[in-house]
């Protein structure tokens, strides 16, 4: 059932990844009983159908055995032993199939419920369940009344489906009297399959039921407040204040990293006064000139200031400013602007009396 909403809140919110694995991880899983019921049912009645004559043959010749061996044996304590081991290990020869047909079908239908998962957390000691006063709150809560009238519902469909399957034999079941003990069993043993197989198809409806309502249930108890929804978020993702704060130090660091090169830059174009891009060109190590910082308004002010300072060249070109503007740092420029630098470059290496 859904827990109870935080005071100030309702549950209106749809999981989300986060909360869906965290419930996954404490076990927490959609899983009907009524799944596993059906299918160990359905299963059982499988086995049954083709294991019936090997096991009766198998009872028979162990029924026979004894009843041979009776007339010559000796009641001593010895003897006794004996012949207990001897009847279990054949019984449980007998009942092997059956009790590893019910691990299996308990895993596989677990892991078709909500696949692999594999966690020691519901078996972590919980002292809130030790809690007498919400034992009794749980005893006498609304899901355990569903539960309930679930279970009560269930056996007496199965009990009327089965009172129902033998009314209508007990005819033929009444001349069993006179039959060998062989043809007994094998009567009963019919009988049993057909009322399995009646069951069967009542715990399989059931079962479909449950599975959906069982889903259904687990959905509303992961819903989310609003207020929850929020705090993950927070969690997830980092509070928006310390993550905005963080991004201005790395743009103030990078910033600063980028002014630091300004020094190294063999011209500073602008537009003149909104742009400002310096560029940098070594023919010995470069194949083309590359962008080493960049900005606008303030930015763009400031990067003037430092090539001053250093005397940078700083050319005004606006056409090739706001290109150039477009261009990733440290990226070298295209070569639709190669003519147009380089006459630059020229330029300022003539003022410079450099040769390029």
């Amino acid at each position: 059932m859904a827990e109870e909403a935080p005071s100030g809140g309702e549950r209106t919110e749809a999981p989300t990844a986060k909360r869906r694995q965290d419930f996954r991880e404490k076990g927490q899983v959609a899983q009907s009983k009524e799944v596993h019921t059906a299918a160990l049912f359905t299963f059982c009645l499988a086995l049954w159908l083709f294991y019936m004559p090997s096991f009766f043959l198998r009872m028979n010749d162990l029924i026979a055995h004894i009843w041979r061996s009776s007339g010559t044996f000796e009641v001593t304590p010895p003897a006794i032993v004996a012949l207990s081991a001897f009847i279990l290990k054949d019984v449980a020869l007998l009942l092997a199939p059956l009790f590893v047909l019910v691990l299996i079908v308990g895993f596989f239908s677990s892991v078709f419920q909500f696949g692999w998962l594999l966690t020691a957390k519901p078996f972590v000691p919980d002292i809130s369940k030790f809690d007498p006063i919400k034992g009794l709150g749980r005893l006498f809560s609304k899901r355990s009344l569903v539960e309930v009238a679930k279970s009560l519902a269930k056996i007496s469909l199965i009990a009327w489906l089965a009172y129902s399957t033998v009314i209508n034999h007990i005819e033929e079941a009444l001349i069993l009297i006179d039959t060998q003990p062989i043809t007994a069993l094998v009567y009963i043993g019919k009988m049993a399959a057909l009322i399995l197989a009646k069951v069967c198809g009542l715990l399989i409806f059931l079962a479909f039921l449950d599975f959906l309502y069982t889903r259904y249930e687990m959905e509303e108890k992961m819903k989310m407040t609003k207020q929850e929804v929020k705090e993950e978020h927070k969690e997830t993702e980092g509070d928006p204040y310390i993550k905005s704060q963080i991004r201005s130090i790395q743009q103030e660091m990078a910033r600063k990293r980028m002014m630091a090169e300004v020094p190294k830059a063999d011209v500073v174009i602008t537009n003149p006064t909104h742009i400002a891009v310096a560029v940098k060109y070594d023919s010995g190590e470069m194949d083309a000139p590359v962008v080493i910082a960049k900005g606008q308004e303030l930015v763009a002010l400031k990067i003037r200031e430092i090539a001053r300072d250093h005397n940078v060249p700083i050319v005004e070109n606006p056409p090739v400013a706001r290109l150039l503007h477009k261009i990733d740092l440290g990226a070298t420029i295209p070569e639709s602007l190669f003519k147009a630098v380089a006459e630059i470059l020229a330029h300022v290496y003539s003022l410079k009396g450099i040769r390029p």
